[in-house]
């Protein structure tokens, strides 16, 4: 490119050695400092907003006995007498692990 002819990335009417000054921008320091706290102010209380959504949503999953899973209502199938004492005969139920019993 020489000096005489026109850039192809720059748009018409602009030029590369001058800046481009956004209007929206804060002017002065003070501007963009409370622009900032503005902006960090909206953001706090989203995150507040969020976060006592998420407290609420645990709380209830607690609750309910669940943390998102599914649950199943239906009772286990109790072992008729026969079955249970088969059962221990092979080693395959610990009596005493079921009531929370540890010999060791």
């Amino acid at each position: 490119m020489t000096d005489g002819e026109p850039n192809e990335s720059v748009p018409a009417g602009k030029e590369d050695d001058k800046p481009v000054e956004d209007t929206k921008e804060p002017v002065s320091l003070y501007d963009k400092t409370e622009a900032i706290v503005t902006r960090q102010e909206e953001a706090n209380k989203k995150t507040e907003e969020i976060l006592k959504r998420q407290e609420t949503l645990h709380a209830n999953q607690r609750l309910a006995g669940t943390s998102g899973g599914k649950v199943d209502t239906t009772p286990p199938a109790k072992d008729t007498n026969e079955e249970y004492a088969d059962k221990l005969k092979k080693g395959e139920v610990d009596p005493l692990g079921e009531d929370d019993i540890s010999l060791d």
